[in-house]
């Protein structure tokens, strides 16, 4: 009889964005055939992962003193006679490859977010002790080929990546660097995938891409395809109830895709356009290509496609150059766009993009004091907006189970958590739910009585 190997055990530390998250997933895929079951913890793990984001503020030293921790459990293993595989994934690893090898010996291996698919045979070059260790390059499209085409997933919601990297090269972001250029997938596979999600009970898919709205993807005939249409097609899978998509540039952001936030009643009426300030002389240093009032005529022909839209953004302060004048223009334009939700950051230079050599650099003290400024008026508008929902009944995507017993929490079509007394029954499904109060994080709510009469998901 054949010995059976031991089963090994991985741990996946995501940083950062959505992308990572199915990414993570995705070589979760690729390690099970392996024999690689998840752990919950580093203490525990024969291999750890850390995917890591470049977007946020000192991303590298982040990563390194991750390194440094991990470092102690691998020598700990060592004098217990195991051992412990460390790689670095993501768009750190993309972009500061060469660099984390030369400064962190206990890693083992770096990938970058087109190569890891590579991880089974790097992994096994690594235990070998040969190879190559640093697979960086960008083949976007022989990675997906490689993916299993059976993802393996728990829950019923579910992210799918259709698009991947950015040619806008705004200055401040690293992604056209670290993700490169724009690269859409194919209609048939998205498909194949998205159908194998709703057969495993998912109920909704957000389609994900560094400029997803650019999507292009050959369709049936050999021609590309618009997200718009995309959506289309996806919304005639069966079992599938709820589309979303992110992130989106006001740029690619066309006529045919704002008519499907009227039409297709599985598209979600919550939309996240970052726009990041409301200055024209700032947006043209950041290398946008959009204005302040182009962007809120994007949003007023969104809103009469779909009334009840709620819109999240993404805002930068304190970038190179920016005036009090400037920082007001932003504040405007937050009043008159009247968002749900948004996502705000001081600026903080990126080595490698052109913003990082821009003159006049505002101050830590100056940023500090506009975030807070304008995090206030965000919060302001978020309140109201999740106030404007309390008597109104919405249905609720129950995702799991709550803090007390007989609770079940979910996600309203505005990506509201909310929660409410429910059977576990209801588990993955959608219910109506008449909202019943605010909480500081999410909304209480009472199964509903009656069925609704609203056709986009919510009755007025």
């Amino acid at each position: 009889m054949a010995e059976t190997a031991p089963e090994k055990r991985l741990y996946i530390k995501t940083y950062g964005c959505q992308m990572n998250v199915y990414d993570s997933e995705r070589m979760a895929d690729v390690l099970r055939p392996l024999g690689y079951a998840v752990a919950d913890s580093p203490e525990d793990a024969d291999l750890v992962v850390l995917n890591t984001c470049h977007i946020r503020e000192r991303a590298a030293e982040k990563v390194f003193s991750e390194v440094g921790r991990l470092k102690a459990l691998k020598t700990a293993r060592a004098a217990d006679g195991a051992s412990m595989t460390i790689a670095v994934a993501g768009c750190v690893a993309q972009a500061q490859g060469a660099e984390i090898m030369a400064r962190a010996p206990a890693v083992d291996l770096v990938v970058g977010p087109q190569a890891y698919h590579q991880l089974p045979e790097l992994i096994a070059r690594t235990a070998r002790a040969r190879g190559e260790r640093l697979a960086a390059d960008f083949a976007p499209d022989a990675k997906f080929d490689a993916l299993p085409a059976q993802r393996v997933v728990s829950g019923p919601a579910a992210f799918l990546t259709v698009q991947e990297g950015c040619d806008k090269f705004c200055s401040f972001c690293v992604v056209p660097y670290t993700r490169g250029a724009e690269w859409s997938r194919p209609v048939a596979a998205i498909v194949q995938e998205a159908e194998g999600l709703a057969a495993q009970g998912v109920r909704e898919v957000t389609l994900l891409g560094q400029n997803v709205n650019a999507y292009a993807g050959e369709g049936p005939d050999g021609r590309p395809v618009s997200l718009a249409r995309l959506l289309y097609r996806l919304a005639e899978i069966p079992g599938l109830e709820r589309l979303r998509y992110t992130t989106s540039h006001p740029n690619d952001l066309g006529e045919d895709l704002i008519a499907a936030h009227g039409d297709l009643p599985q598209l979600m009426p919550y939309l996240h356009l970052p726009v990041q300030a409301g200055s024209d002389r700032v947006l043209r240093a950041m290398n946008r290509k959009h204005t302040a009032a182009g962007y809120l005529r994007l949003v007023e022909r969104l809103r009469a496609a779909r009334p009840d839209l709620a819109l999240s953004g993404d805002f930068i302060v304190g970038f190179p150059g920016e005036t009090e004048a400037d920082f007001e223009a932003t504040l405007a334009l937050v009043r008159e766009a009247a968002y749900a939700a948004a996502f705000t950051f001081k600026y903080s230079r990126r080595p490698g993009t052109p913003a990082a050599a821009l003159p006049d650099q505002v101050a830590e003290e100056v940023k500090a004091e506009r975030l807070a400024r304008l995090q206030a008026l965000i919060d302001a508008q978020q309140t109201a907006f999740n106030a404007g929902t309390v008597g109104r009944r919405v249905r609720v995507l129950f995702e799991r189970r709550g803090r007390r017993p007989g609770q079940l929490v979910g996600k309203s079509p505005y990506l509201q958590a909310v929660w409410a007394e429910a059977p576990d029954s209801l588990l993955g499904q959608i219910a109506e739910v008449t909202i019943t109060g605010l909480g500081t994080n999410s909304l209480a709510g009472a199964l509903a009585t009656t069925p609704a009469a609203a056709p986009h998901e919510v009755a007025a």
